[in-house]
């Protein structure tokens, strides 16, 4: 079944065929929302929000790009939408505001050796890196995550983010040099 097809079905009111979009797309989009969020449960409560825009909002998608690429946008500007106001409680939280639920960053645990010094070792270094990318200007962060941790193409990439393939490339290039820096400086000091 082509995305059209299953577009119209799903506006047709076929469940089914929505069914049938979760399931192909929904490891791409919680990936992509760890990718930004770093934190499983909100990574997948906002892929579950993914899903739930996509429903009201799939009439207006008119074929232009490839369905996994306007998905792949949403979940995109939803996962910086969801970073930003995560900054944003940070900031009042840490000023004596509260705008409502406490709000955490986790590390996934995905440690590489059994031995416990390893396992704090290999999450200090996945903390510091991704302490780095969240702090690179957000269309080097975008475009290095969709590159690095999505493994999209470069030419994927321009057309999710709206840009030329030149541009992605120097994103990406930057983003590199950045991180290296940054890295460089956090391992210098022994964080």
């Amino acid at each position: 079944m082509t995305d059209q097809d299953l577009v119209q079905q799903i506006n047709d009111g076929d469940e089914k065929a929505f069914r049938l979009l979760v399931d192909r797309h929904q490891k791409m989009v919680l990936h992509t929302c760890l990718g930004f969020v770093q934190d499983r449960n909100d990574a997948e409560d906002l892929a579950q929000e993914i899903f739930v825009e996509l429903y009201h909002s799939l009439h207006k998608f008119r074929g232009e790009s490839k369905l996994s690429t306007w998905i792949y946008r949403i979940a995109v500007n939803r996962s910086l939408n969801f970073v930003r106001d995560n900054k944003r409680r940070k900031f009042f939280r840490s000023v004596g505001i509260s705008l409502g639920d406490e709000t955490k960053v986790d590390v996934p645990d995905e440690s590489w050796s059994s031995r416990p010094d390893h396992e704090v070792e290999n999450d200090q270094r996945r903390t510091n890196l991704y302490k780095a990318i969240n702090s690179l200007p957000e269309r080097q962060r975008v475009a290095f995550t969709l590159s690095k941790l999505e493994d999209l193409a470069y030419q994927d990439i321009a057309e999710v983010m709206g840009l030329s393939l030149s541009s992605v490339e120097s994103l990406i290039h930057r983003a590199k040099l950045g991180l290296q820096k940054k890295l460089y400086q956090c391992y210098k000091k022994g964080i």
